[in-house]
């Protein structure tokens, strides 16, 4: 799955960003600069490898950089497939920092050598996200790449080294959340800043692996121990973040969305479009990097950012059903993540990965769990759609028979 931009450090890095928050405009930018990629993840929600067609030049990036500034971005983080692979990449940071604009790194680490890191740092890159999705088995078994743990372990000394703030981030599922707090103490070790966690959504190669994705109801176990790392986190000076597809107003709400511990921050609706934008390697623009093709509203090669932003034209637009349509929190969440409802049902507006309504649910003896319905198509961004059944907490988990050893696990990927 794409992986998420790395995570802030402390409260001044949040409110750098929301400054200018009264005001919709991409503030955060999340640009894929290649498709290509080192890497073939089996989550992976764009399914990277081979490059767009047509990608931007380095001379298009350029001028990327300088619609960017002119409409008020205060941060670019650059992903791929990976980043570096493109041609302009050194240059693209360059410009960015040449214009006032923090660039920051979310990498798989593969090809972060001592050199490049060297690079970056003298460029000022502003800090490295480090992708890590479990400890060394299930991170290479989930990378679809033995030696993936160690090169990514060698990519956080390189930029640590060379003076590069780090960060790190995984995409939580059934496979690797039984590493969770020991990974937690491996890049603590390892001197990260900030650690972000989100959930695996069916989307792009994830959602050809429905085995590996968390159920609804377990982030009635999963979501506390989230919180419980994030109290250690503090102590050890690690800002931990939860992404946009994770928590939604339990208990924890407070704690998990807040940066400092006099902080009372919660999750306030989807951003895409106001104050987040994505933007693709070949040119097209959309409210949230993760995003479907569907909400792509134009190519930067046709028409300027100033109007693909304008008028609000890329948030997305959605009425809240089911069960988020009667949820007491509706006016402030506005049914959570907008991509990851989408790839379970094929339109936004409800959310069964929210750890409120699994606990509420819970209270009355019930539990969501999703079904596969129709298959992803294969293409970067995609998803298939699945059913929703209700039944009792305690039924037998169908799910189970899939054993998380990892040898088994090999059988179905």
């Amino acid at each position: 799955m794409l992986a998420p931009p790395a995570p802030m450090r402390d409260s001044r890095d949040r409110r750098r960003l929301n400054v200018l928050a009264t005001t919709p405009h991409p503030a955060y930018v999340v640009w894929e600069l290649t498709l290509r990629c080192d890497h073939a993840c089996t989550h992976c929600g764009s399914r990277a490898g081979v490059g767009r067609d047509r990608e931007l030049s380095t001379a298009e990036a350029l001028r990327v950089v300088d619609e960017l500034a002119a409409a008020g971005a205060r941060e670019v983080a650059l992903i791929g497939g990976e980043a570096y692979l493109h041609d302009g990449f050194l240059a693209v940071v360059r410009a960015l920092r040449d214009r006032g604009i923090g660039a920051a790194l979310v990498t798989g680490g593969r090809g972060i050598t001592a050199e490049l890191a060297r690079e970056l740092a003298a460029l000022e890159l502003t800090h490295a996200g480090v992708s890590v999705d479990g400890l060394e088995a299930t991170h290479d078994r989930m990378r679809n790449l033995r030696g993936s743990w160690r090169s990514a372990m060698a990519a956080l000394d390189h930029l640590r080294e060379a003076g590069v703030p780090t960060a790190s981030n995984i995409n939580l599922n059934r496979l690797n959340h039984g590493d969770l707090e020991a990974l937690y103490d491996v890049l603590r070790a390892r001197g990260i800043g900030s650690w972000q966690i989100q959930l695996t959504a069916p989307l792009g190669r994830a959602a050809d692996r429905p085995e590996m994705l968390l159920q609804p109801f377990d982030l009635t176990t999963v979501v506390p121990r989230v919180a419980a790392i994030k109290q250690r986190a503090r102590r050890d000076g690690v800002v931990v973040t939860p992404g946009n597809n994770l928590g939604y107003f339990g208990p924890e709400e407070t704690l998990l969305r807040s940066v400092a511990e006099t902080d009372r921050d919660h999750w306030q609706g989807c951003q895409a479009g106001r104050f987040v934008m994505g933007i693709e390697s070949d040119g097209g623009v959309k409210g949230c990097p993760s995003l479907q093709r569907g909400y792509v509203r134009g190519n930067l090669r046709d028409r300027s950012l100033a109007a693909l932003w304008a008028n609000g034209a890329l948030a997305v637009d959605k009425e809240l059903w089911g069960f988020c349509a009667t949820c007491p929190f509706a006016a402030t969440c506005k049914g959570g993540c907008s991509f990851t409802a989408h790839a379970i049902f094929g339109r936004p507006g409800n959310n069964p990965y929210c750890h409120f309504r699994a606990r509420e649910l819970a209270k009355q003896g019930l539990r969501e769990r999703l079904v596969p319905a129709t298959a992803a198509p294969g293409m970067p961004f995609d998803s298939g759609t699945f059913d929703l059944v209700v039944e009792p907490l305690d039924a037998p988990d169908p799910g189970a028979r899939f054993s998380l050893d990892l040898q088994v696990f090999a059988t179905l990927t």
